[in-house]
């Protein structure tokens, strides 16, 4: 699953936005342009397959604060996927709001090609519908399933756990992933913050967003899986150099794992707990960026913060890696961390506010190329030229 096309109307200030993102995307814009609406959208969607819609909608501040300057008539996007014989397939979900309560009216369509041609049918066809007077999918034998009077009232038909979902195992499939999208906005990294303790030991393959659980990942994946292993060690020495040694877990007490490093230098492995906030911050990058089975679309806020320069040039180099198994989605505001990416350009996206919408547009074509033929990418991004090009 990827996204050829990101269609969103009415949205925080995304009011109208077509947005076509490539494997690796980066995006810069000023402080209010934006750039996090977009995140708190992907948000938005997991959420929505996971059945946590009225619980993000709460969470945002209740209906109103989620629409385009509250004011607009409904909420809904479109995911584009990958063309199949130039047919992509389409997920579209449209919120409109009853009356001036917290409820709303919710209105979904899956169709997919690669589905009905991987069943040899002729003719494309809608795999789930839902209107305000019925709703229905298709199962896996072609067969039309009214499920009208069981469809969750304020949630989306796709997060329907069980019955007649599970006819369809395309359909779960495709909910799963897109549940599995995933937005890091930041790791806490105070003194008492989760990641500086020792978690009770249990298998975990996937980084938490707010990235609580990542001795836990690292535990599970450093010990179990040598390609992953020999990732981490690697970016540790092109970080700190010869002197890293490896990552350790002793067990702690009442079933517990600690995390320690291992330096040539001293006799006893560091602490978790003693670490630097920026080390935790870079194992926080690399063991998301280092995911050999990773989420199928992954967005990172500002990953450049709290790191040493000296570090970007790694995290880009893992994020290129990383790109050619997931979506990846980076913002930033650093110009060293867009020169980082030396000749593995990403795919360059602008966001600007003008009149109170979020305008996204992506910078390529010859005009960049004649550019780049003079600067770097962050020396534009420095001279306010990437904004301007066309």
């Amino acid at each position: 699953m990827r996204i050829s096309r990101l269609e969103i109307e009415g949205f925080m200030s995304l009011k109208h936005v077509s947005w076509e993102p490539g494997s690796l995307n980066v995006i810069i814009g000023p402080n209010g342009s934006g750039k996090s609406n977009l995140l708190r959208f992907l948000q938005f969607t997991a959420a929505a397959a996971e059945g946590r819609l009225v619980k993000f909608v709460q969470s945002m501040g209740g209906f109103d604060a989620l629409l385009w300057d509250g004011r607009a008539e409904r909420l809904s996007f479109g995911l584009i996927g990958p063309d199949v014989d130039k047919e992509p397939e389409r997920y579209i979900l449209e919120l409109s709001p009853v009356g001036r309560t917290s409820f709303c009216t919710v209105k979904e369509q899956l169709e997919s090609y690669a589905a009905v041609r991987a069943g040899n049918q002729e003719q494309p066809f809608r795999f789930l519908n839902r209107t305000e007077r019925e709703a229905w999918i298709v199962d896996e034998h072609g067969e039309t399933i009214e499920v009208s009077g069981s469809a969750p009232g304020q949630e989306t038909l796709l997060s329907a756990s069980g019955g007649y979902l599970a006819r369809n195992r395309w359909l779960s499939r495709y909910r799963a992933e897109l549940q599995s999208l995933t937005v890091y906005h930041g790791l806490d990294v105070g003194q008492d913050a989760p990641v500086r303790q020792s978690p009770i030991a249990r298998f975990e393959r996937g980084v938490e967003p707010d990235g609580r659980n990542l001795i836990s990942v690292l535990h599970t994946l450093y010990s179990g899986s040598r390609e992953f292993k020999e990732q981490v060690d690697r970016a540790m020495t092109a970080a700190f150099g010869s002197d890293y040694e490896e990552l350790v877990f002793p067990p702690a007490a009442d079933q517990r794992v600690q995390m320690r490093v291992r330096w040539r230098s001293l006799s006893r492995a560091q602490a978790t707990a003693s670490l630097s906030d920026g080390t935790l911050r870079y194992l926080f990058l690399i063991a998301i960026l280092a995911d050999p089975a990773p989420p199928w679309l992954i967005a990172i806020d500002e990953p450049e913060t709290g790191l040493h320069p000296s570090m970007l040039r790694i995290v880009a180099e893992y994020a290129v890696d990383a790109s050619r198994r997931t979506q990846l989605i980076l913002t930033t505001h650093s110009p060293q961390f867009l020169d980082a990416f030396g000749d593995a350009k990403p795919d360059v996206t602008v966001a600007q506010l003008l009149d109170g919408e979020t305008h996204l547009r992506r910078v390529e074509g010859e005009t960049l190329s004649y550019w780049l033929s003079r600067y770097s990418l962050g020396e534009l991004f420095k001279l306010g030229e990437l904004e301007d090009l066309e």
